[in-house]
């Protein structure tokens, strides 16, 4: 019988505290996640130093949480892992700065994990029998990326967003109809009660044989449509713009996903990321898996959001690849998927 690893991981890449135990890489023990949502709200989006400062008040206590939900003591661990990229480089800092203060106390290993690489891993957390090679659609608000995974810790990033991330788009879109912060589960709920056909907004394919995205076009269309409106005094309904926007979002999407999917020969496909729990989205695309013949896969909302269960998934597999890091691992708030 082999040795159960268990892996302490944290995550603090944006405004969520996170702090998870997670055994042999697919069962979680524990998952704290402590979110600022609340405090960034009133500025209507997240602000880098008030997160750094509140990820600093919150840390030591999701993780004392996590290890004692999960039964366990900082001694029965294996190796923490932790996100050290991409992200908002305070925030990065706290969780980098404690993993590392912990790895050196306990002398445990530490592994430093790649934010989207969490993402993508979450998948392998309830779907116990999902595994490479397959395509993964990551959408958050700061990404758009369309990846090969050929093996676990193998990356190829064959589209990425050329300008706002879909999750960004929803935002700047929600603020633009009186939505306010944070836009993607209110343009959701708003998008419901509307009619997607009602306003025709543009659909960006770029080039014939081009995987990137590109929606600030999309969200100018919007922004204009809104001022025209006012303009001639022509009643603005926020629902209809709010279903027609995630139309055009959602549509790009699936169809570059499903494109990307066949053009490799994979047979199952993968979503990730904030945007990933968007109902339209989910529905579209297990619609498209169906039509065509894909498996899909697709964490619960939970674990599509910033969460730590996902970082210690990752962490497990690039452990058992011999990857650890020494003390002088740093934050890199830009780092690309694939690189270390």
């Amino acid at each position: 019988m082999e040795k159960d690893i268990l892996i302490l991981a944290v995550e603090s890449s944006c405004d969520e505290t996170a702090a998870a135990v997670v055994k042999n890489g697919r069962e979680v023990l524990s998952n704290i996640i402590s979110s600022q949502i609340a405090l960034h709200t009133l500025y209507g989006g997240v602000v880098p130093e008030i997160a750094s400062r509140k990820h600093i008040e919150a840390i030591d206590g999701v993780i004392t949480q996590a290890l004692q939900e999960a039964g366990v003591t900082l001694e029965d661990i294996d190796a923490i892992g932790v996100t050290y990229g991409p992200g908002l480089v305070g925030a990065l800092l706290v969780g980098l700065a404690e993993a590392k203060a912990l790895a050196f106390a306990a002398n445990k290993p530490l592994v430093g994990v790649h934010h989207i690489e969490g993402h993508i891993c979450a998948n392998y957390i309830e779907n116990k029998d999902f595994e490479p090679p397959y395509m993964a659609l990551v959408v958050s608000g700061g990404h758009s990326h369309l990846v090969y995974v050929s093996d676990y810790g193998k990356y190829e990033i064959l589209g990425r967003t050329r300008d706002d991330a879909a999750g960004e788009a929803y935002d700047k879109v929600a603020r633009a109809i009186g939505m306010g912060y944070p836009g993607g589960p209110k343009i959701d709920a708003a998008a419901k009660k509307g009619n997607p056909n009602a306003v025709k907004f543009p659909r960006v394919f770029l080039e014939e044989d081009s995987y990137d995205f590109s929606f600030s076009g999309l969200k100018s269309a919007v922004l204009n449509y809104v001022n025209k409106q006012k303009m001639m005094g022509e009643p603005i309904v926020p629902e209809d713009i709010a279903a027609s926007f995630q139309q055009a979002v959602v549509e790009v999407l699936v169809e570059k996903t499903i494109h990307a999917a066949k053009e490799r020969g994979v047979k199952q496909i993968a979503m990730a990321g904030g945007v990933a729990s968007n109902s339209a989205l989910r529905e579209t695309m297990r619609k498209a898996c169906e039509k065509e013949g894909f498996y899909l896969s697709i964490p619960s909302p939970i674990l599509c959001t910033d969460n730590a269960a996902m970082i210690g998934c990752a962490a497990y597999y690039e452990y058992m690849a011999g990857v650890r890091d020494g003390f002088d691992l740093n934050a890199n708030p830009g780092l690309k998927l694939g690189e270390r």
